[in-house]
């Protein structure tokens, strides 16, 4: 069990806030927990939205596993934000509350060893790929980030080997994008049809060896899969890409997941970004990558 009594300084807050603040909790996993009567003020079960006063007391009676705490590597960090290396095979969040171990429960661990700040993801990254990513220090810098995302004024660019010499070297795709939610899949087409979005992606050759093409990818827009569809649309698949590459080629190259990395986020902003204006002409970049270097030598 544990014990929380509440300070002036938090009178106010809503008991759901509050809680995912202090213990980093996915929302369905606090709401399970106030469901089950694991979560009591003063005794007694409140609902989510209960608004909090000073000295009341917070009893959780919520069991957790203690796990290790997994290092997170961080390649910049101040009072607002931190830059964040995800590794493939982990989830950036999960909503659900089932898996324990996310990159948001690895940043929320770090944050807390050093006084317990909480940490709020400002985009995401697909289980399988790699690279940056970026988590918020607090809900209206976390707001602000996501704002500058949409408005393009913070630039993302990927790095991936894909299947083939793609031609031209250089270009811009240009489609349509519909999602089927059961089958967490998308489907591109030339043509919109009902339900789908625009999806433009900017790309350059780098190099290309023995059959591969190492790209450099610059969303303009953001959709599920966009640089995992496109290319395979356009007949270059990335490689290790079941979903929509060919297993067999993945197989004989022994690749079981997307070669694909998060490699660089530009701050292209100025002062609009207000309280991060300072950070503009920033630009993070990942380093080396373990792909390019096992098929184009560090390229």
């Amino acid at each position: 069990m544990e014990i929380f009594t509440i300070k002036k300084s938090e009178e106010g807050k809503r008991l759901d806030q509050f809680l995912m603040e202090q213990k980093h909790w996915p929302r369905a996993f606090f709401m399970k927990a106030l469901r089950t009567k694991k979560i009591k003020v003063n005794g007694r079960k409140e609902e989510a939205a209960f608004r909090l006063s000073a000295g009341d007391e917070v009893r959780s009676f919520v069991l957790e596993k203690r796990d290790a705490v997994r290092p997170v590597r961080i390649l910049y960090e101040d009072e607002n934000l931190l830059v964040v290396y995800k590794p493939a095979g982990v989830l950036t969040l999960d909503i659900t509350g089932k898996e324990k171990d996310t990159m948001l429960s690895r940043v929320s661990s770090a944050l807390m060893q050093k006084g317990g700040v909480a940490a709020y993801p400002v985009h995401r990254i697909d289980f399988n790929t790699e690279g940056l990513l970026l988590f918020a220090k607090t809900e209206e810098i976390r707001d602000l980030l996501g704002r500058l995302i949409r408005d393009r004024k913070i630039s993302k660019s990927y790095l991936a080997i894909v299947l083939g010499k793609i031609e031209p070297g250089h270009g811009t795709l240009t489609h349509q994008i519909f999602k089927d939610a059961k089958k967490n899949q998308v489907f591109v087409t030339d043509e919109p049809v009902k339900g789908s979005k625009t999806a433009i992606t900017e790309y350059e050759r780098l190099a290309y060896r023995s059959g591969l093409s190492l790209v450099k990818c610059c969303l303009i827009t953001g959709r599920t899969h966009q640089i995992r569809s496109q290319m395979a649309y356009v007949g270059h698949p990335l490689l290790g890409d079941d979903k929509y590459g060919v297993k067999t080629t993945n197989r004989s190259y022994k690749e079981k997941r997307q070669l694909l990395c998060s490699a660089e986020i530009s701050c292209d902003f100025g002062k609009e970004a207000g309280p991060l204006s300072y950070l503009a002409g920033t630009r993070w970049s990942v380093g080396d990558v373990g792909f390019v270097k096992k098929y184009f030598g560090g390229q």
